[in-house]
């Protein structure tokens, strides 16, 4: 006898989706304090530095998320750690959003003209003092439309952290449907859910690029 209503499968993935949202937060949020640190380095003229940087990307880029998500969950356990998998998903996925956001920024600096590093130096400005007052503004506004469309990438690749066992989204609707037999209906409202919560960032992210590119016009 199956006692499931349609309100009994939304309460539990809107409950669900509360932790979807919380670890997107929490990596997106991580991943940019990461950058930080990580753009500073590549910004540096010293080489070691950069190659360092550009190493960390390449891993992080060119390998599956579902694997990064794997090695911190089962790696720190051959070091006697044990991370839940709250903590494992959260540190993987922060890795993996810093190593594209550093890309994203360190290309929106790149975007600006050389001129203007020239001008501050003649001014007197060192080089903290140009990134700050004079690079930073600008970059943020070349920067932020792709940010935000990468905010929706970091959304969905929280759906892979189900693997490890971590209770978001896609691995509630995987036991409701072993509860409730009916994996369309459960699937198709957590499509809807994930599709409510891409498509504004995805919309923003669209309006600002135009923004974006209007101001350059004019």
């Amino acid at each position: 006898m199956n006692t499931f209503t349609d309100w009994d499968i939304v309460r539990n993935l809107l409950l669900a989706a509360r932790w979807t949202v919380l670890l997107s937060l929490t990596a997106f949020l991580g991943g940019a304090l990461m950058t930080l640190p990580l753009l500073l380095l590549r910004l540096t003229r010293r080489r070691w530095p950069q190659r360092l940087v550009r190493g960390y990307t390449e891993l992080f880029q060119g390998t599956p998320l579902l694997m990064q998500l794997f090695l911190a969950f089962f790696g720190p356990a051959l070091f006697g750690i044990d991370l839940s998998p709250w903590s494992a998903a959260a540190l993987a996925l922060t890795l993996y959003s810093s190593a594209f956001l550093v890309d994203i920024w360190y290309g929106s600096i790149r975007a600006l003209p050389q001129g203007q590093w020239e001008a501050s130096r003649c001014l007197g400005l060192h080089f903290g003092q140009t990134l700050l007052r004079v690079i930073a503004p600008q970059a943020m506004r070349i920067g932020i439309a792709p940010t935000v469309g990468f905010a929706v990438q970091v959304i969905k690749g929280t759906a892979l952290a189900s693997i490890i066992g971590f209770v978001e989204l896609t691995k509630a609707a995987t036991i409701l449907t072993n509860v409730t037999y009916q994996p369309f209906r459960v699937f198709g409202l957590v499509a809807l859910g994930y599709f409510l919560m891409c498509y504004p960032l995805s919309r923003y992210s669209q309006y600002l690029e135009k923004k974006c590119h209007a101001a350059h016009h004019h």
